[in-house]
């Protein structure tokens, strides 16, 4: 089973993201502390769809961004 590193911009963000997360059936396990551990079957193309739908329902302006196989929520450039 692959897993896929989640890095988000402050604690509350992560905890929410974390609980969507496996709201969704993902197996997710808090690392750090901004970070997630997501452990996937399906690769990280399913994870990055969820989390940038899951985004969305945190209500904050956070833009999810995969570089070297880490997706990190940070707030949008500019």
């Amino acid at each position: 089973m692959a897993s896929i590193q989640v890095e988000a911009a402050r604690i509350p963000d992560r905890d929410k993201l974390l609980a969507l997360l496996r709201e969704h059936g993902l197996e997710a396990e808090p690392e750090d502390e901004v970070g997630i551990v997501v452990r996937n079957q399906d690769g990280d193309a399913e994870v990055y769809a969820t989390v940038e739908d899951l985004v969305m329902q945190i209500g904050a302006p956070f833009v999810p961004i995969k570089h070297e196989d880490v997706i990190y929520i940070r707030p949008p450039v500019g």
